[in-house]
């Protein structure tokens, strides 16, 4: 029994030694972090001590319980202990965690800090947990050190001349993209600007980088030490992609620094208006037309305006950026001014103007503008301030602007009575139309096509065929060579009247005449033969038709064809009628 019994001392004390190393080595390595961190954060040596203070106690607890327990073993075994044998119980002993607590805590006071071996791991997480500032694998970020190779030799790359490479000598650093490295680039004199963007590209290329108001601010900095056209042009290609990519990243003063480092382009003016058009310029030609606006509203608060020529680049930048009423309201103060921008320029905002039906108005307001040689070549201003009032419907404002024109210029031609004609025609106001006719023909204008055919539209839709005859037969006699719209037209009045036999004729004669019949022709005429004739014999010839010039009629029609035909079959068997 003693022999069994001093084997398994041996086991206890091998395995309370082996923890007591473990534990010792491993806030050993806690020590040695904490010197590290205190060497890079300046942390006070007291903390150090700390530490170590902290494994020391930690060694002992461990140490002093482990030969303290093996004597108490040896005092409680069966061999030292014959005459009461029955008071050893292994499972009493060996598992209960309460084991040399007292004894242990009157022998070393420091012992209340640690509690007994079988708990040391919960202790150990509770210290981690207080130190783990010490070990640097806490909740505090580890300190960054810049390497100072790297460092030197991305500085060494950027300060030389470089000409396609900067990117691939980049990616062969090996660099880690951390804020403070590239705020130390972007903060080093004597780095050319065109270098700086290219490097702040390629910083951006990695999207482990986050960028931050602090690195634009930096870079806005260094760019302004030496401005060129180039650089600042390729800074508002950065400042746009981080715009719309990251969200509250450009500050005010951020963009306050853009427009103050545009102004430096002006080549030494010092006037505001020189500052500010090339801002503007900047901002539109990157199409921020938004924050090409509100300068521009600077700009007009202030009543300074750049010469005629500019102000007419800064009226077409917001046409072609939808801002065509703030381009009027630049225009305006330009001739209160008495700038006049090119005549280009001014159709070309009266053409965006009348884009939107609200900006008609201003549109035809500025027609008052062209005056003298101008006004006779203007006419592509006029028709589209023509063409925008009869799409509102406002056919009396068109009639009038046409008799001005007749009688002030620029003479209309035939697309100016066009849109008026046909204004009229889709109102049902025939009169009025063939009047427009009239005095079209009185100007010397030979009516074309598109007259005829808005004036039978007009016909057709109010179920007057006949006239609308006649006027194809004057159409004929005038041009040789029809449109399909035109018979289209006549088509679709006739099977609104369910005038079947004088469609089909239309039809056969749109062959005779040359003018094909398109897909639409034929399905229009088909679905009210089989709808409103129940036709579908004169409708399977039209589909046959088709197929032979190699049309295809849609799926929903030729079902159309076969369920009229299945009725009829159903109604002759069950002796009814259609």
């Amino acid at each position: 029994g003693f022999r069994i019994w001093a084997i398994t001392e041996q086991i206890f004390l091998y395995t309370v030694t082996r923890k007591a190393e473990k534990y010792r080595e491993m806030w050993r390595s806690i020590a040695a972090g904490s010197r590290l961190v205190a060497r890079n954060f300046g942390v006070a040596t007291e903390k150090v001590q700390c530490s170590q203070t902290l494994s020391l106690n930690i060694s002992r607890s461990l140490s002093k319980p482990s030969l303290y327990r093996s004597s108490r073993f040896l005092s409680e075994s069966p061999a030292a202990n014959p005459k009461d044998e029955s008071s050893f119980s292994p499972e009493t002993d060996f598992s209960s965690r309460s084991f040399g607590e007292n004894e242990y805590a009157q022998m070393d006071p420091s012992a209340d800090a640690v509690e007994s071996n079988d708990n040391l791991g919960e202790n150990y997480d509770t210290q981690m947990e207080k130190f783990d500032f010490i070990s640097g694998e806490g909740k505090e970020e580890e300190a960054y050190e810049i390497d100072g190779d790297k460092l030197e030799n991305v500085l060494s790359l950027l300060q030389s001349s470089v000409d396609g490479y900067l990117e691939s000598s980049l990616d062969s650093f090996e660099l880690d993209l951390h804020e403070d490295f590239v705020l130390k680039v972007l903060e080093t004199p004597l780095v050319l600007g065109e270098n700086l963007v290219c490097f702040f590209k390629w910083v951006m290329k990695h999207p482990e980088y986050q960028v931050t108001s602090g690195v634009v601010d930096a870079l806005l900095k260094a760019i302004c030490s030496s401005v060129g056209k180039k650089e600042v042009y390729a800074l508002w290609d950065i400042v746009k992609e981080i715009g719309e990519k990251e969200k509250g990243v450009l500050t005010v003063e951020i963009l306050n620094e853009l427009i103050a480092l545009f102004s430096k382009l002006g080549k030494g003016k010092a006037a505001f208006e020189e500052t500010y058009y090339f801002t503007i310029e900047a901002l539109s030609r990157r199409k921020i037309f938004d924050w090409a606006w509100s300068v521009c509203e600077k700009m007009i608060e202030t009543g300074s305006l750049p010469d005629s020529e500019k102000v007419g680049k800064i009226i077409s930048w917001f046409c072609k950026g939808g801002k065509a009423k703030e381009a009027h309201v630049v225009y305006t103060l330009a001739r209160e001014k008495k700038m006049y921008p090119p005549q280009s320029v001014v159709a070309f905002l009266i053409s965006s103007l009348c884009q939107e039906d609200e900006t008609v108005k201003l549109a035809l307001d500025m027609l008052d503008d062209f005056s003298g040689e101008a006004r006779k070549y203007a006419i592509k201003p006029f028709s589209s301030v023509i063409r925008s009032l009869c799409r509102m419907k406002d056919v009396h404002g068109a009639k009038t602007l046409l008799s001005k024109m007749i009688s002030e210029g620029p003479p209309p031609g035939n697309a100016v009575f066009n849109s008026v004609i046909s204004a009229y025609s889709k109102a049902g106001d025939m009169t009025p139309a063939m009047e427009m006719l009239k005095l079209m023909r009185s100007r010397g204008l030979k009516p074309d096509v598109y007259t005829y055919t808005g004036l039978m539209s007009g016909y057709a839709n109010g179920g007057q065929m006949e006239e609308a005859c006649e006027i194809l037969n004057e159409a004929k006699k005038n041009h040789s060579r029809l449109s399909p719209v035109t018979y289209h037209t006549l088509i679709r009045g006739y099977c609104k009247l369910e005038e079947f036999d004088c469609a089909l004729k239309l039809l056969n004669e749109m062959k005779d005449v040359g003018v094909q019949p398109n897909v639409d022709e034929y399905n229009k005429l088909i679905q009210s033969l089989c709808l409103k004739a129940l036709d579908w014999r004169t409708a399977e010839k039209l589909l046959e038709d088709m197929r032979l010039k190699g049309l295809h009629l849609n799926g929903i029609t030729r079902a159309l064809i076969r369920a009229v035909k299945e009725l009829e079959e159903d109604a002759i068997e069950n002796g009814e009628a259609l």
